[in-house]
């Protein structure tokens, strides 16, 4: 896994309101476009240097394309990371159905089985 490559797309997405929407709207075409186009671009601002060796294993890419949060946190995907990109975009629809911090408790419940347990490592 390369923990920072996950974390780059979801710093990046999270950072972006069009990536953002395309990602909601259609996680897996938003996936395979970020990974072809933005994910292999280095350093910032669109840096006109690229890279090819860069990509997501399998389960990342499911992962991703399932926003499944947890599965991402027990990858090493950064916890902050993955709970501001879904609070963005979960939570309208879980505030409108469940009440303000709807979302950010169901996250709190999914990944409760690692009260007892060390987090894995957000080192890069």
């Amino acid at each position: 896994m390369s923990v920072y490559y996950v974390n780059k797309f979801l710093y990046q997405v999270d950072g972006d309101p069009g990536l953002l929407a395309a990602y909601k709207a259609d996680p897996a075409a938003l996936v395979e476009r970020w990974e072809a186009d933005y994910g292999r671009r280095l350093g910032t601002n669109n840096s006109v240097e690229t890279t090819s060796w860069l990509h997501f294993t399998e389960a990342e890419r499911a992962a991703l394309v399932e926003h499944d949060y947890v599965a991402l946190f027990e990858l090493g995907a950064h916890f902050f990371l993955t709970l501001t990109i879904f609070i963005a975009i979960y939570d309208d629809d879980y505030s409108a159905a469940s009440g303000p911090l709807s979302f950010q408790r169901e996250y709190a419940a999914k990944l409760s089985h690692w009260l007892d347990k060390d987090y894995p490592t957000v080192a890069l």
